[in-house]
Order: structure tokens, then sequence, then C-alpha cells
């Protein structure tokens, strides 16, 4: 029996079936879902466009004193060129005039009338002092945003300075997500000592919506049935991603893998050296437009279906937007605590951190969805690890990072 695939290599064949990345033109006047960008953007003009002043104070030219000709604010530059001996009123983000050399700022500065001299004991300032030069932020042609890179405050205001009113980004995927499973009731009606509420499907879609919103369609809870399957598949013909949660294990009532393959899906691989998440489960299924449909499995108990999914089907989706570096990254934080030793199996034990140093956040069991709304991260246990002790360093996913 061949060994199951590591993490990295699941991960690995995983990303490499995500769909090809189709291009549409966003506009920046409002705020939407994070996307990525789909090419490089070059910057249409330079920031700044001149020398601006980094401070208020006296645009000087020349050895003092000085005479004052004008004022040069932002939005409204002094228009005429100074010579030695003058100087201009200017306030912190406005031109700086022509023939200036320095800003005396206003601290050091003394006035009486028209007349500028330094204060006493002070100096004047050296050459170019306080400017904030052209293009020293970036010039016309330059490179800001590289493809791939993932639209933020910060990149959108970026870009919008660079001269940009709408950016070429990858559009969403279409994803659905079924979760199923005899045991499960839909979301809000009772539940009797046999059933539990179906909650991995909204679950998935509330982790899947910052990048592309409302997930296309909830399907399910579907009881373990073939044609109910069968039935919920022909619903998610169309999309781009499926992500099911359940069904797909060794039990006999575990109908999913057959049913994907009624559908024409064909299997990628299964099972996955990690835990929570050993079942995991990779298809793929040809369409109509003769683009691939990519089928992430994931295992019915809910935090295991958390975990793999965090791993996997955020990694995916965050591929089909193009991001340039789709996959989670650790810090290293101090264990808070001891850690229990691992066996064969990579391990994701749910935690809390406080910036520095992290412990577990209760129950390891993969049903216990009171220790996992607990968490803010999950530490990463590789296999056959000695137990750690306490205030040694160990490698830890932050979930708010995605």
């Amino acid at each position: 029996m061949s060994a199951l695939p590591s993490l990295e290599e699941a991960q690995e064949r995983l990303l490499a079936l995500a769909p090809q990345p189709q291009v549409t033109m966003l506009g920046l006047s409002q705020a939407t879902t994070k996307g990525y960008l789909a090419q490089d953007i070059v910057a249409l003009r330079s920031q700044p466009a001149a020398n601006l002043s980094a401070m208020d104070g006296y645009a000087i030219s020349g050895p003092g004193p000085w005479r004052k000709v004008g004022e040069s604010r932002a939005g409204a530059p002094f228009s005429g060129t100074l010579a030695s001996g003058e100087c201009v009123r200017i306030s912190t983000g406005a031109v700086v005039p022509e023939g200036a050399c320095s800003i005396l700022i206003q601290e050091n500065a003394m006035v009486d009338g028209d007349t500028l001299a330094t204060a006493p004991g002070e100096q004047p300032p050296p050459a170019g002092r306080h400017f904030r030069r052209a293009g020293f932020d970036f010039r016309k042609g330059d490179i800001v945003l590289h493809k791939g890179t993932p639209l933020t405050p910060a990149t959108v205001a970026l870009a919008i300075s660079a001269g940009h009113k709408a950016l070429p980004i990858v559009a969403r995927p279409s994803v659905a997500v079924l979760d199923c499973g005899d045991e499960l009731v839909p979301v809000g009606d009772p539940a009797a000592v046999h059933q539990i509420p179906a909650s991995n499907g909204v679950m998935l879609s509330w982790m899947l919506a910052p990048y592309i919103g409302e997930v296309d369609a909830i399907l399910g809870p579907v009881a373990d049935d073939p044609a109910a399957l069968a039935m919920a598949l022909r619903r998610a013909e169309n999309c781009d991603i499926l992500v099911t949660s359940g069904g797909a294990s060794v039990g006999e009532h575990d109908l999913v893998r057959q049913a994907l393959g009624d559908w024409g899906a064909t299997i990628d691989f299964w099972k996955v050296a990690l835990k929570p998440g050993k079942p995991l489960m990779v298809a793929t299924r040809p369409r109509e437009n003769g683009r691939l449909q990519i089928i992430l499995g994931l295992p019915g108990n809910p935090v295991s279906s958390f975990v793999t999914a965090f791993l996997f089907a955020l990694p995916l989706v965050r591929a089909a937007l193009g991001a340039a570096d789709p996959l989670p990254r650790a810090v290293t934080m101090k264990a808070g605590e001891a850690l229990p030793a691992t066996q064969k199996r990579r391990e994701f034990l749910r935690g809390v951190c406080d910036g520095t140093s992290v412990r577990l956040a209760g129950s390891q069991d993969s049903s216990a969805l009171g220790a996992l709304a607990a968490a803010d991260c999950l530490i990463d246990r590789l296999p056959d690890s000695p137990a750690l002790a306490a205030g040694e360093p160990v490698r830890v996913f932050l979930l708010r990072e995605g």
C-alpha cells in the first residue's frame, strides 16, 4: 500500500488543478470582496509629480535673511521662481517653487513682517532638507503592483495614486457547497437525539465569503442516498469548484465517491496524512465548456471539515482568483504549555495565542465545535514529533490570515 500524500504534496496536486483564471475589469470607486491582480500594474504618472514640502515652514533660496514674496499651499502652488534671498510660506504637501534650496521649518523660523530669519541658535537647513523629491514613491512607467498581488485598501490606494480607475483582476470562480449525511437536519430545524444540525455547509460558505461573496449554492443537507446525491450534484453541474463535506470516508453509507464516479468525475487522490482530515478527496470532472470542474471532498466532522477547508479549500479559491501565493503562512511562537508527541500523521491542534505564545483551545476531538470557536490559530505538529515542553518554539497558522 502506497504512503498517503503529505500536506505539501496534496496541496501541490490540488493547486495544479485550479481553474484557469478569467480576467475582468474592476472599477475602484467601490469596495468589493477580496481579489487578485491578473496583470502587472504600471504607473501612469509619477508620485509626487513635483518636489513637495514635507513640513510646514518656508521655502528659502540662498543665504538669509529672506524676503517673503508669496505662499505655496497644497493645491495652490506659488507660480513664480524664487531668487536668492527670497522665500515663500509653504505648507506640508505643497509644491516647492522653482529656485528654492530647502525648507526652513516654522519652529526654527523668526518672522518680522515680510522678513524671515533663522531663530536664535538655529542654522539654515542644508540643501534639499525637508523635500519630498518628485517621483520618490514611484515614477511613470514603474511597475507598482505585480500580477497575483491581493487587493487591499493600501494596494487600491496605490493603484489610484498611480493613475488607475479600474484594474484587471481574475474573475471570481463559481463555487457550490454540499454537505451530506443521514444524521443532518436543515439549519434551524429540531434535531432528534440521533441527528445534528447541518452546520458545515454554512460554515464553509462563511469561510469562502471574503473571497467570493456568497457561494453560488449551498446544496444540502443531503441524505446518504444515491438518488438524492445525484440530484444535488446535477445542481452543481456548471460551477467551477464544488466543495463537499461528509460522505467520503470508508463507511458503507459514505456514497459521495460512487456518486461522483457515476457523475463522470475522476478521483485524483483520496486520503491525506493529516489529523484531523485524513479522508480528504480531490476529483475533477470535464464540462461542456471544456473547463475542468474541481471537486474537493472534505471530512464530515465539523473540526476536520474546518481544518481541511483552511488548508485546501481557501488556497484553491485563492489560486483560482490568481493569487501569487495562495497557501497560508506559518509563524513561530512559543508553546505556552507542554504538547504531546505525535504519531504517523501531521496534526493540527486548535489553539489560542497571545501574540508570542500559544496554548490548546480545549478538546481536540474532531467534533468539538466549542474549542474550534474559541481557537484563533492552528498549531502545526509534524509526524513522529517528540513531546514538546512549554517554552519551546512551535509553528502556528493564524486563522485570521485565512
